[in-house]
């Protein structure tokens, strides 16, 4: 009797475990098809579901360059134009008001580190965008090449500040051209994204 009970109990667990690994089956299968279903088209038509892209859309913020929206431009107007203008046609319209603010924040400028004038560098920031040169290396300011780039480790902020008023030799008004952060809080990675790992 006992091997008759031994043999069912068996039997029952060759069941259980075939109809587990059908399941098993089943399930990989519905996968597969829900998987092969999916595509990268952008249209949900056939789900119901439609994008409604009427209406005027604008450009709400410029910030290409830290701080520099921030400082140059004040709150109101014309922020609120700056933010929505064209890059091109940015250096041209608020090249003077962007000038007016150096002037106002550091009274003595004649030229900074790079030998330009106030015109010069109220000129290379109004138009504020991320420039990037392919042919030299990727950097903000490393005291020789400026604006061809950006790297992640590159101190935007004390390029600015001493740009604004560190004078022709970079070594005016000290106390103004750092912020004293020196280094990102955490290092960077050494493969792509590049980017430290979060906390």
């Amino acid at each position: 009797m006992k091997s008759k009970i031994h043999e069912f109990k068996n039997l029952n667990t060759k069941i259980m475990s075939t109809t587990n690994n059908f399941k098993l089956i089943a399930l990989a299968l519905a996968c597969a098809v829900v998987s092969v279903n999916c595509d990268n088209k952008d249209s949900y038509n056939d789900m119901g579901i439609s994008a409604d892209f009427s209406g005027t859309f604008v450009q709400q913020d410029q910030m290409a360059r830290p701080a520099i929206n921030t400082v140059f431009i004040a709150a109101g107007q014309p922020k609120d134009d700056f933010n929505a203008a064209i890059p091109s046609m940015m250096g041209a319209k608020y090249q003077s008001i962007f000038q007016s603010r150096l002037l106002a924040l550091n009274a003595g400028y004649t030229t900074n580190a790079l030998g330009q004038t106030a015109p010069q560098l109220t000129g290379l920031l109004a138009t504020d965008v991320l420039n990037v040169d392919k042919t030299k290396k990727t950097t903000f300011f490393d005291g020789t090449n400026i604006l061809t780039g950006r790297a992640l480790a590159d101190d935007v902020i004390d390029v600015e500040l001493l740009l604004i008023f560190g004078g022709p030799m970079g070594t005016s008004n000290a106390a103004l051209t750092s912020d004293h952060v020196n280094a990102n809080d955490k290092a960077f990675g050494v493969s792509f994204p590049y980017l430290a790992t979060t906390w």
